[in-house]
């Protein structure tokens, strides 16, 4: 019988052997196993070991608390960090779990969603390379968890923290004071879940949008204690984070970790359909009108999907992520895992079947993707003039990105993750009559 314990289990000796493994071929093969980026990671480490600025490694783009995390790297194994990140890809399964249990869902649908994750090939060998995503998916879990559970300052200190570490979560922040709404969680009072249910369809999302309010009582209502308490927390803990490596490590720091991340402009090959623009004109400036095209496809499709599924916070969260990677400047495989950590979250509310068109998406997103690795193989490794080609599968990974989108939209079942407080119920039925 498969439980919950023996897919940790297996999971963990699986992690396990493949990092012994990954040992044994980087010392005995050419090509290594170990994430480049892991390198990086413990060169920064042995710096700061030493009482030096971990931006003294070139190429390290991260919060200097990961080269602090990685410090053992240097004292005991050079493949502790692997085994931390490897630890974090096991507390993403947990919490998945725990987070589908709280709302309700059966063991056997929750077990289903973690082996989603736990065994999926690129989780798996993400961590076991070196690579320090599960760290951040494993955060904003339990952000997510801490919120369902009405623990908003707690998830407010992990926020700040995690849009440190990794700015990509910031896009997080308005669905985040958005579901932290008067009418479904209150100062002092757990809020109530709503459970699953295989009926759950989009009659809650109908009735949550029929309000009769004033103006003043929308601003009112908006600007609750909870939300501004939220929203100044996690903005502290942020800014003291970014205050004090500055402190430490200048405009380096300031640069490398953070703005570098807002105007990166990468002429490499990656997935990105820009790639291509900025490659023959990376010489040049680019334009405001550039930049801006740019960044308008990603910003308006945020918006959309936040102000349509934003209560159903999980469900938005991997939208949200889907579409930001989908049109993002810069993609690269561990991108994809920013969004695998969140899909087991709304599978139990999902009606698309994996016969015939989930396996539909999934052959489609898997086949642009291996189309696109086909020509950046003949680019890296052949040296031929592919640019133009490279650039046409990077078009079609996007098309196969906004169709699986679009499918997963289609086939949700809408579902807030908080009941009305009664109280609120209550004001407006009167209100109403």
């Amino acid at each position: 019988m498969i439980t919950f314990r023996r897919v940790l289990v297996f999971s963990t000796a699986l992690r396990v052997a493949l990092i012994i493994y990954g040992d044994w071929q980087d010392s005995h093969m050419e090509v290594r196993y170990t994430d480049v980026d892991y390198l990086v990671f413990s060169d920064a480490a042995a710096l700061v070991s030493k009482g030096d600025s971990p931006f003294k490694r070139t190429t390290y783009r991260y919060s200097p608390l990961l080269a602090f995390l990685l410090i053992p790297n240097v004292i005991f194994h050079p493949s502790w960090g692997k085994y931390l990140f490897s630890a974090s890809d096991l507390l993403v399964g947990y919490l998945i779990r725990t987070i589908l249990k709280l709302r309700g869902v059966p063991d056997s649908k929750c077990l289903y969603s973690v082996m989603a994750w736990l065994f999926n090939p690129f989780t798996f060998t993400i961590g076991t390379r070196g690579n320090c995503e599960p760290i951040v998916c494993a955060a904003i879990l339990w952000i997510i968890t801490c919120i369902m559970k009405g623990r908003m300052y707690q998830a407010a200190i992990w926020y700040g923290l995690i849009v440190h570490f990794r700015i990509y979560p910031i896009i997080y922040s308005l669905p985040i004071i958005l579901v932290v709404d008067p009418r479904y969680i209150q100062s002092g009072q757990k809020p109530e879940l709503v459970k699953w249910s295989s009926h759950s369809g989009n009659a809650t999302k109908i009735s949550d949008g029929i309000e009769f309010r004033t103006l003043w009582t929308i601003v009112g209502s908006f600007f609750s204690r909870t939300r501004i308490l939220f929203a100044l927390i996690s903005g502290s803990i942020f800014l003291t984070c970014t205050a004090v490596f500055y402190y430490l490590y200048g405009w380096e720091f300031l640069h490398e970790a953070l703005l570098y991340h807002l105007t990166r402009a990468d002429p490499r090959h990656n997935f990105s359909i820009y790639f291509y623009h900025i490659y023959l004109h990376y010489q040049q400036d680019l334009s405001i009108a550039e930049k801006l095209i740019s960044f308008l496809p990603q910003f308006t499709l945020q918006l959309v999907l936040i102000k349509s599924f934003a209560l159903d916070l999980p469900f938005c969260f991997l939208v949200q992520t889907v579409a930001f990677v989908a049109f993002n400047k810069v993609i690269t495989a561990q991108y994809f895992v920013w969004f695998f950590c969140l899909l087991p979250l709304v599978l139990p509310w999902s009606k698309m079947k994996l016969k015939w068109e989930g396996f539909f998406c999934i052959l489609g997103w898997m086949g642009t993707q291996l189309h696109w690795l086909m020509w950046g193989y003949l680019l890296e490794f052949k040296g031929r003039n592919v640019f133009l080609q490279l650039w046409i599968a990077s078009l079609l990974f996007l098309f196969a990105n906004s169709i699986v989108l679009i499918a997963i939209v289609r086939h949700h079942r809408y579902t807030p993750i908080f009941q009305r407080h009664k109280s609120h119920s209550s004001e407006e039925h009167l209100k109403l009559k």
